[in-house]
């Protein structure tokens, strides 16, 4: 389990085709040495959970699975690509965030970005069978930072992103028409779930 708070960030070494469907993703990833990174660890990239395979110092190797290439946006990272890393949450922690599990729902478009303030005002696909989902003022995970839902439209929500955030995180290098993973509020699918089985 993660919060959606990026500490650190990792850099794609090599992204292979794997046998059958899957991939070999190896990053460069800061803390790894740190967090005392080890093989069968969780770790987020992009907010999606995977597992470390190998570790050599600050290198870590991740088996990308079919399951995970079509549910996500791992399957396009080329060398030299940046990522988000978040090292998984250890008990007594502190949660700044929210609770982030690192399953992604979808994979959604950046629509648009425009200043606002000292940050950006940014804009994404809002997909029809998450839009219950995704509310104003509600949680939400993109590439796995832990962010507040500014503003809900029809096929589209937006997120107002402070200095922080775009000097921390990848949310600064994604312009419009690129894609990013979406990770809805866990509390949000859990209550939907009961309330469309209660009907």
């Amino acid at each position: 389990m993660f919060s959606g708070l990026i500490g650190h960030r990792g850099t794609v070494i090599s992204n292979e085709p794997a046998p059958g469907g899957g991939r070999a993703l190896v990053l460069e990833a800061q803390g790894a040495s740190d967090e005392d990174a080890g093989v069968k660890d969780s770790i987020a990239v992009n907010g999606v959970c995977l597992t470390v395979t190998r570790v050599d110092g600050d290198r870590l190797s991740f088996d990308l699975v079919p399951e995970t290439i079509e549910r996500s946006t791992l399957g396009t990272l080329r060398t030299g690509d940046v990522t988000n890393v978040e090292y998984s949450l250890r008990v007594g922690d502190r949660v700044g965030g929210h609770f982030v599990y690192g399953h992604v729902d979808a994979t959604v478009a950046v629509l648009s970005r425009v200043p606002e303030g000292q940050g950006e005002r940014v804009r994404f696909e809002r997909p029809a069978e998450l839009a219950p989902m995704i509310a104003e003022k509600a949680f939400i995970a993109v590439d796995g930072v832990s962010l507040t839902v500014a503003a809900v439209g029809n096929g589209w929500f937006e997120i107002a992103l402070i200095p922080e955030t775009l000097a921390r995180t990848t949310l600064a290098r994604r312009p419009p028409g690129s894609r990013v993973n979406l990770e809805v509020d866990p509390l949000a699918r859990y209550a939907h779930q009961v309330l469309a089985g209660a009907g």
